[in-house]
């Protein structure tokens, strides 16, 4: 190649261009989020209730004591219609420039702040909110099973909650080798399912057992400040009761497009259902929950619930299943973030081989981290905070803004103002509710114990 020159320098470059863009489709073909377009809308649909619906529902009614039944009521449909109507707008964004999808979140980050700068706004974020969410779902799914087992035989040997988390871990270093999202489409089915069972049983449970006598619904704290502080944690718990939008362009990224059937058609009919099966999951649970249990409700509401037996561990099986689901939905960008750079930035080869080792170093290091700080909802509070009420609440809000640049004072101006700063407050007063949470929780904590 170097000792005779081209003849024709046109054709070469040519070549070279046409070689590179190969390449680049062939890598785009093996990367989890681009490599499979044939999602149909109920796809959609499913896995955003997944993504959306965290165990967190089950923490619903305590946020709600700490709230009140006005503030509560109203900040749990404030949030409802904020979350659908930044959705909305995630789904708008993703084919606004024609030709061209939008298949991850900091490419329409990149799109609207500058190639630099969109990635160090939503990259860190991202990583934040999905790995956190992963480790978390590591201890929740290890104390459901540990709750399991404890329910189903209460004199059994009590086994340590590290021990659970590792059998919950070995299921993912299974499930992670699946290629992409529509791969796990199943797992993310049985998921959505579950999710919408556990709820029911919450609450179906609570109408049940009945109202408790002498149930109070005052603030539980004895003093101002506590209120206060237990005020804001339930501000978080409830923000990220709603988060699900990290994954939302990832998830449109699997439709078919065409100029004539947008992808947006079928992702926001996906969407809407979602969020129906959302509120069904959440109000009852949050309202029920709290008007049968009142002030005294656990911070697991299954957890108030002791009778009957056979119900409660039926549930927290449900949880354990949802949860597996949940863990892949929000692994699946990690791993084609990890795996582009690996591929784009470090040339390796795409292969099984490098999929396999970095996948499992990854479900590996999640574990590892959950089974060391196992107090986690409490760090969830705090770094939510920082990480989720962005990319749920006001991220959104400021692309379009960006993007769009509606006029000065029209509707459109207005909501997307309201959205951001009401996100930015909430970005700011949880995590001080959370930090609380967590220096309550350390005091008394061994490791690994």
């Amino acid at each position: 190649m170097g000792t005779q020159a081209p003849n024709n320098q046109n054709s070469y470059d040519s070549a070279d261009i046409d070689e590179k863009l190969a390449t680049q489709k062939a890598i785009d073909e093996w990367l989890p989020i681009t490599s499979s377009r044939n999602a149909k809308w109920w796809y959609s649909a499913f896995h955003n209730v997944t993504a959306m619906v965290g165990a967190g529902v089950l923490g619903l009614p305590l946020a709600m004591s700490e709230l009140g039944w006005g503030p509560g009521v109203v900040i749990l449909v404030v949030s409802w219609v904020i979350t659908l109507y930044t959705l909305w707008q995630m789904v708008e964004m993703h084919e606004m420039v024609p030709g061209r999808r939008f298949d991850r979140y900091h490419e329409l980050g990149q799109y609207a702040f500058g190639e630099k700068l969109g990635l160090y706004i939503v990259v860190p974020q991202q990583l934040i909110v999905e790995v956190g969410v992963d480790i978390v779902y590591m201890v929740t799914g290890g104390t459901s099973l540990k709750k399991f087992h404890d329910t189903v035989c209460p004199d059994c040997k009590n086994i340590k909650l590290t021990y659970f988390i590792m059998i919950f871990a070995s299921v993912h270093f299974v499930l992670s080798h699946l290629p992409n999202l529509n791969a796990i489409s199943g797992v993310s089915l049985a998921a959505a399912v579950m999710s919408l069972s556990y709820s029911t049983i919450a609450w179906g449970a609570s109408v049940d057992k009945g109202v408790q006598p002498n149930v109070e619904y005052g603030y539980k704290a004895k003093s101002t400040t506590g209120t206060v502080f237990n005020f804001f944690n339930a501000l978080g718990a409830v923000a990220f009761a709603y988060a699900g939008h990290n994954v939302v362009l990832e998830i449109q990224a699997t439709i078919p497009s065409t100029p004539e059937k947008p992808s947006k058609g079928p992702m926001w009919r996906g969407v809407v259902v979602a969020y129906i099966v959302v509120a069904l999951c959440y109000f009852p649970v949050a309202l029920i929950g709290y008007w049968v249990f009142g002030n005294e409700v656990e911070d697991n509401i299954l957890m108030s619930l002791e009778k009957p037996r056979w119900l409660i561990a039926m549930a927290n099986m449900f949880v354990v299943i949802h949860v597996i689901g949940s863990y892949q939905i929000y692994a699946m960008p990690v791993f084609d973030m990890i795996e582009t750079v690996l591929v784009k930035k470090l040339h390796f080869k795409p292969s099984w081989i490098l999929r396999f080792i970095s996948r499992n170093v990854y479900v590996a290091l999640t574990m590892f981290i959950g089974i060391t700080f196992p107090f986690f909802d409490g760090l969830l509070g705090f770094f939510g905070g920082f990480a989720f009420a962005p990319t749920t609440y006001f991220l959104p809000c400021i692309m379009w803004l960006v993007i769009y640049k509606p006029k000065k004072f029209s509707l459109s101006w207005w909501t997307n103002w309201v959205c951001i700063v009401l996100g930015v407050i909430l970005m700011i007063v949880s995590p001080i509710g959370g930090l609380r949470t967590i220096i309550i929780k350390a005091k008394d904590y061994e490791f690994y114990s």
